[in-house]
């Protein structure tokens, strides 16, 4: 009697089956709680980085509030950096006067004839002086605005690239200290603001005293010149505004060497801070300023479809006619 019958075996062997699989279900359903968490973890990683390339690659507007403030604050703390650096008037006028011999044996000096001969009709030089002082913000604060409106795809990278080109530039103020022509020992130019009692300049008046007379190098005015011309001419639409945008950067460059405030070697530095910012804002975004999308993704996708009013009205079916 003590021995197991065959029926006592076989349900004590279905029983311990049926433990085992317990069992490995079991175990086989706390193998795939971690590994279910991981997939997730992995999807949403995913769902970042798409998110991130499509912003890179479509970058949205900002809202006004946020950019006036950046740029605010941004030209507040250039202000100061520029400002703040050590002048070093010995240091910038030995680079004037290395400049000045560089250009002479590549046979590019022209600036003292140039500032000489425009010095010399009134009302021409008068008018560079203000031109000087007041159009370098004027268009560039213009042309932001523009972007910011009618070419609100492309705003971000463009406003990165004069933001790139303007942060080396303070690189350039502090480590190359440049005396500008009219303020060269021995240069023989002409101060045109003060020769004609305009005011035109931050570096000369009352306003030198707050301001780095020696932050030449590289030119901001061909730098940010070059950025609105260059904006103006690929995305504007009409051809004569194109002419214009390009004329700008070049009549900018002749504003600055007939009222002798910079060398051309100045120009040559602003324009190749302007490069680096492009080139920066190409790696940002994967693509050139002008060639993102005029639109951002997200205003296309997110604007609502309208349709006409009638089509929206209830439609009566033939039989309660």
């Amino acid at each position: 009697m003590g021995e197991p019958t065959e029926i006592q075996r076989g349900d004590a062997a279905r029983a311990d089956a049926a433990h085992d699989g317990g069992s490995e279900a079991a175990r086989a359903s706390t193998a795939r709680q971690p590994e279910g968490a991981t997939r997730a973890a992995q999807s949403r990683t995913a769902a970042l980085r798409n998110r991130v390339r499509d912003q890179r690659r479509s970058p949205a507007r900002p809202r006004i509030w946020f950019e006036l403030a950046l740029i605010g604050i941004s030209y507040w703390l250039y202000s100061i950096v520029r400002n703040a650096v050590p002048e070093q008037e010995a240091v910038a006028q030995r680079n004037a006067r290395w400049i000045w011999d560089l250009e002479h044996h590549l046979g590019i000096a022209v600036e003292h004839s140039i500032n000489h001969a425009v010095d010399s009709v009134g009302w021409l030089i008068t008018g560079m002086n203000y031109y000087y002082a007041t159009l370098h913000f004027i268009i560039t604060i213009g042309v932001l605005v523009w972007l910011y409106r009618s070419h609100p795809g492309r705003y971000v990278a463009a406003r990165t690239v004069l933001f790139v080109t303007t942060g080396i530039a303070l690189v350039g103020f502090y480590f190359f200290p440049l005396a500008p022509p009219r303020l060269m020992t021995g240069g023989g130019f002409i101060d045109t603001v003060q020769a004609h009692h305009t005011w035109g300049s931050f570096a000369s008046g009352p306003a030198a005293h707050v301001s780095n007379l020696y932050a030449a190098m590289p030119s901001m005015h061909i730098g940010w010149s070059m950025w609105c011309g260059l904006a103006i001419f690929f995305l504007a639409r009409r051809t004569w505004v194109r002419v214009l945008g390009l004329m700008y950067p070049l009549a900018t460059l002749t504003v600055i060497i007939s009222t002798a405030n910079h060398f051309w070697m100045d120009a040559v530095g602003g324009e190749i801070c302007l490069t680096v910012g492009f080139l920066t804002a190409r790696w940002l975004y994967h693509e050139w300023v002008y060639k993102l999308p005029q639109v951002p993704a997200r205003e296309t996708t997110d604007r609502p479809v309208t349709v006409p009013e009638q089509w929206s009205e209830p439609t009566v079916s033939s039989a309660r006619r």
